[in-house]
């Protein structure tokens, strides 16, 4: 679900409104809220056992093949950025670990890729927000997997179009399959799928 306010007023300003918002009520409604160019955008529904799973998952295999001074991070905080007024929460951020050494939110231009487990609640916020927001973040690579259907998507190389930064290269995959991260190839075998009673 997006909310937006109904006064746009100036960008900086209206931002800066929603990001009071997020962090006033954050920690008294359950799933997870973040700013977008259209507003809020809360994933009413907290992550289950199939999504954390498939984040922690991918997450240490791509530790394995990563040298020592990168990590794949499924923590806090957020990436931000003011100039663009986004605030995302990417399920695993690979990233240098000298890169986490800030106060407050990451910055998103040293992160070298995000990876989004799709909500089931929500998926339009990784398929179709995320797409779009990742790129004008300046976040080179993007990877989405899908537990409803067993299949994903890695994202890359960012061009400038009429609507803003996209990725202009778009490699499917299904689960089983070995895919490339960046510089970093890992099997998506063995990764949970959301049944009929889990999300």
């Amino acid at each position: 679900m997006t909310i937006a306010p109904e006064h746009a007023g100036n960008d900086t300003v209206r931002y800066q409104a929603m990001r009071d918002i997020v962090e006033r009520i954050q920690d008294g409604v359950p799933g997870k809220l973040e700013v977008t160019k259209e507003g809020i955008v809360h994933d009413m529904v907290s992550p289950g056992g199939p999504h954390e799973m498939t984040a922690a998952r991918i997450s240490r295999r791509l530790e394995r093949v990563m040298p020592d001074d990168l990590l794949a991070h499924t923590g806090t905080p957020d990436v931000e950025s003011l100039h663009e007024g986004v605030l995302r929460h990417p399920d695993v951020m690979v990233m240098a670990w000298a890169d986490m050494e800030v106060e407050g939110s990451f910055d998103p231009r040293t992160v070298m890729a995000a990876i989004e487990v799709v909500s089931r609640s929500n998926p339009d916020n990784d398929w179709v927000g995320k797409m779009r927001d990742y790129p004008l973040l300046g976040i080179p690579v993007y990877v989405i997997f899908d537990p409803r259907t067993g299949e994903g998507a890695v994202m890359s190389d960012i061009h400038p179009t009429p609507s803003g930064p996209r990725y202009a290269t778009r490699k499917d995959f299904v689960y089983g399959e070995e895919i490339t991260i960046g510089e970093w190839t890992i099997s998506t075998a063995d990764l949970p799928r959301y049944s009929d009673t889990t999300g």
